[in-house]
C-alpha cells in the first residue's frame, strides 16, 4: 500500500492508540516521557512516532492547528489502522474559576468551525468515546490530579472571538475554547474509532487573558508544568485501552 499522502505512513506501520499533540514540538515532549520511541515520519505540521510506555506500543502524531488540518490526521491514521486517538493539547478557559494550569476533559465540543460541516450536519454530536473519556478521569485520579470534566466549544477563528462569542459560550456552561476536538470526535466516530481529549489551560478568555500575552514563551510556565502532568494522564490512560 502507498504511503499516506500527509502522514507518509503506511498501513500496518503504527500502532492501534495514537496521542495527538497539535504542536509537532510537543510529539518530542510526549516521547521523552515513553520508555523509548522512533520517529517514522515527519512532513508539514506532521510528525509521527511509535513509541512504548509501560509496555504499551502507542503512536504519537502531531495535528497542527484547526480542524482541518486534524481531521487530515485522523482520516490518514484511520487508514493505515489506528483504532483510538487521544488529543493532548491546550485550550482557553471559558468559566472564571477554571485557572491557568488546570486540565479539562472533554465530554462534548460544540462545532463552531466549518470542518465537519463537509461531513455531517451540525445537528450530530461531537462526543468523545465514553471508554476514552472514562480512562482520562481514571488517569487523572490515578495520578492524583483534579480535572474539570465538561463539554467545550471547537472553533476556527483564534483571533475572532469576540466577548460575545465568549459570553455567549460561558452562559452555556462551556468549560473552555480549543480548536480541533469537534472533528477529531466527529470524524473518529464516523470511521468507527474512538477518541478523547485532555487539554490543559493557558488562558482564561473571561478573565481577558490569552497564551503569550503576559510571558516571552507560548505557554504560562504553570501551563507549562501541567502540559507535562496532562502527558502523564493521557498516557497512563492509553495502557488501558
Amino acid at each position: 500500500m502507498a504511503k499516506q499522502p500527509h502522514l507518509l505512513v503506511e498501513d500496518g506501520a503504527l500502532a492501534d492508540v495514537a496521542l495527538l499533540p497539535g504542536d509537532p514540538g510537543r510529539v518530542d515532549r510526549i516521547a521523552d516521557a515513553c520508555d523509548e520511541a522512533t520517529t517514522v515520519a515527519q512532513n508539514r505540521e506532521y510528525k509521527v512516532v511509535n513509541a512504548t510506555y509501560e509496555g504499551r506500543d502507542l503512536t504519537i502524531c502531531s495535528t497542527g492547528i484547526g480542524c482541518p488540518s486534524a481531521a487530515i490526521a485522523v482520516e490518514e491514521l484511520h487508514a493505515v489502522g489506528v483504532e483510538t486517538v487521544i488529543r493532548v493539547g491546550t485550550t482557553g478557559a471559558l468559566q472564571s474559576d477554571i485557572e491557568i494550569g488546570d486540565m479539562v476533559v472533554a465530554t462534548g465540543a460544540a462545532k463552531d468551525e466549518g470542518t465537519t460541516e463537509r461531513y455531517e450536519e451540525d445537528t450530530i454530536p461531537a462526543v468523545p468515546d465514553y471508554d476514552v473519556l472514562s480512562a482520562l478521569v481514571d488517569g487523572a485520579e490515578a495520578n492524583g490530579e483534579d480535572v474539570h470534566v465538561g463539554p467545550v466549544a471547537t472553533d476556527d477563528a483564534f483571533y475572532a472571538e469576540t466577548d460575545e462569542y465568549v459570553r455567549a459560550w460561558e452562559a452555556a456552561g462551556l468549560l473552555a475554547v480549543e480548536m480541533e476536538a469537534a472533528a477529531i470526535f466527529s470524524l473518529a466516530r464516523r470511521k468507527g474509532m474512538a477518541a478523547g481529549a485532555i487539554c490543559t489551560v493557558d488562558g482564561n478568555l473571561v478573565e481577558g487573558t490569552q497564551k503569550g500575552e503576559t510571558d516571552a514563551d507560548e505557554l504560562p510556565e504553570k501551563a507549562k508544568n501541567n502540559v507535562e502532568r496532562a502527558i502523564r494522564i493521557a498516557l497512563d490512560a492509553a495502557t488501558t485501552l
